[in-house]
Formats: structure tokens, sequence, C-alpha cells
């Protein structure tokens, strides 16, 4: 197993936290895999960096993926951005993502990093999962 279930991954991933009611209302759908152009909105989200080990066996074909969802914004404080980690974090505990090809086995939180950045008028949290996939 190499790479095949990314995009399956990506998309679900995705389509769920679009999906969240709470989330759309916190972002107005600001949820992007690239840095939006020209003026970003004042706060979104961000599906960025990604690793991925193969992880089959004599099973089946299998990779874990680590994955970084990035949120960003010019508001004063981390308050509403900390809430809308952990809607993000909720929304990916939840399960149900369902894979185009494959399956995901689990999703794991492993941790956060929240910082300044671009001289404290940015504030930034970074989100680290761990994604255990097979393939069908």
């Amino acid at each position: 197993m190499s790479y095949q279930l990314a995009p399956a991954l990506q998309t679900a991933i995705y389509q769920a936290l679009a999906a969240d009611a709470a989330l759309q209302a916190a972002l107005q759908g600001a949820i992007f895999d690239a840095i939006p152009p020209a003026t970003p909105p004042a706060t979104y989200a961000l599906l960025g960096r990604e690793e991925v080990r193969d992880m089959s066996d004599k099973t089946g074909h299998g990779a874990e993926h680590r994955l970084t969802i990035s949120v960003i914004s010019n508001a004063t404080g981390f308050l509403s951005l900390k809430q809308i980690a952990a809607r993000i974090c909720d929304v990916l505990d939840a399960g149900g993502l369902a894979l185009a090809r494959g399956r995901l086995v689990a999703i794991w939180f492993e941790r956060a990093d929240a910082r300044k950045v671009e001289n404290a008028q940015t504030r930034r949290i970074d989100l680290s999962f761990r994604a255990r996939v097979e393939d069908d």
C-alpha cells in the first residue's frame, strides 16, 4: 500500500468538516486545502501537511496517515480559534467518515500547537491527527 487512499481520506475529512453546522457558522465555509489566494478570510481552516507510511500486513493493504489541520485567524486572542479547533476534533472523533475507496479503521488526535505568527497579528493552531486506513 502506498498513497492510493490519500484522496479518499482527504475528501472524507473535508466533507465531514464542511457538513458540520457549527463549523460552517464559525468558518463561514472557509475550509481549504491550499492557502487562500489574495486576501484570506479572517478565520479559516486549512488541510495541510500529511505524512504516510505503509502499514500493510499479511491480512491486507493499509497505511497510516499523519495529517495536520490548521485553524488560522487574525482575531484577537486564541479563544475563538480554540473553540473551532475543539469542534474539528469533535467532528473527527465522532467517526463515520466514509471513504470512496477503502475504509477508515480509526482516527486519533495526537497533539496541538497554538502560536502567534507574522509579528503576532495572526494566530494559528495546528492539530495533528493519525489515521489508519485499509484498502478493500
